[in-house]
């Protein structure tokens, strides 16, 4: 009998056409940081504690985000610092259990840490000059491969002459040399997923640190983004190779030191959980 694992379950026919698989920019560099992070993250569904940096990540996402519902006129330093604190009330009333992140002695630099950051992002960017076409946008496109690449992208931008400029805003710090292309990744994903839904060809794709203070651009071309697809292609072949053998070994890197689930990775002594079944597919 044919079998279904739980990731390949959450995949859903696109307009009639079976799909494969699913893969968004997070789950594919889970995997390729290390396969046995996607399993926990994906197949096992581990939960994770909120961290500081990420939930600092969620709230300053969302202020840029609503900046650009006000005037140009009032896109200012002083207008966001007013914001911040209304968006992380808004976000510990969708998810309580954000008030034991931060005991209350540590939330008043934590605060500072995220003003900090939303200050700097003035010193790259006027908002008051730019008008975004998208934000928080939600694409998916569906290959030939019947892979569905799928996810969010911050911010979308259409010039008068039709030219797409795709943004995406860090709160950490920007890569060391070398370093780049794995930035890199999950713009490429990106533009190739605007240019198989819109069939245009991103003119620039830039990250935006706001952790450091600068910015990242990278102009696709065509080689590029196919040569993207290929390796996504291929990403999806491994992970459905590690869903038969059952084998997802740990990548232990220094990336480590920031996993939730050291306890659990033999890497470090630990024993995974039992995989989940596999839910059967069915036939007909």
């Amino acid at each position: 009998m044919s079998t279904l694992s739980p990731a390949e379950a959450l995949s859903t026919p696109v307009d009639g056409v079976s799909v494969l698989g699913a893969l968004s920019p997070s789950r594919a560099s889970d995997f390729m940081t290390c396969p046995l992070l996607y399993r926990f993250r994906t197949i096992d569904r581990l939960p994770e504690p909120p961290s500081p940096a990420a939930v600092r990540g969620t709230v300053v996402h969302k202020v840029l985000e609503d900046l650009f519902d006000l005037p140009a006129a009032e896109r200012t330093p002083d207008t966001a610092r007013r914001m911040l604190e209304p968006a992380w009330a808004a976000l510990q009333e969708a998810e309580p259990e954000l008030a034991a992140m931060l005991p209350e002695e540590e939330r008043a630099d934590w605060l500072t840490s995220c003003r900090t950051v939303l200050e700097r992002y003035f010193t790259l960017e006027d908002p008051s000059r730019l008008e975004p076409t998208e934000r928080e946008l939600y694409v998916e496109s569906l290959l030939d491969s019947k892979l569905l690449l799928r996810g969010f992208i911050d911010r979308l931008e259409v010039a008068p002459d039709g030219a797409v400029r795709i943004s995406d805003y860090k709160t950490g710090r920007a890569p060391g040399p070398g370093f780049e292309a794995k930035a890199l990744f999950q713009m490429r994903f990106y533009a190739l997923v605007v240019w198989r839904l819109r069939g245009i060809l991103p003119a620039m794709l830039q990250l935006i640190y706001l952790g450091s203070g600068e910015v990242l651009r990278y102009t696709p071309d065509e080689a590029d983004l196919r040569a993207t697809e290929r390796k996504l292609v291929a990403l999806w072949q491994a992970i459905r190779a590690a869903e038969e053998s059952g084998d997802w070994r740990p990548s232990p890197s220094r990336l480590c030191s920031w996993c939730a689930h050291q306890s659990l990775c033999p890497a470090f002594g630990g024993t995974p959980p039992p995989l989940p079944e596999r839910m059967p597919v069915a036939q007909g």
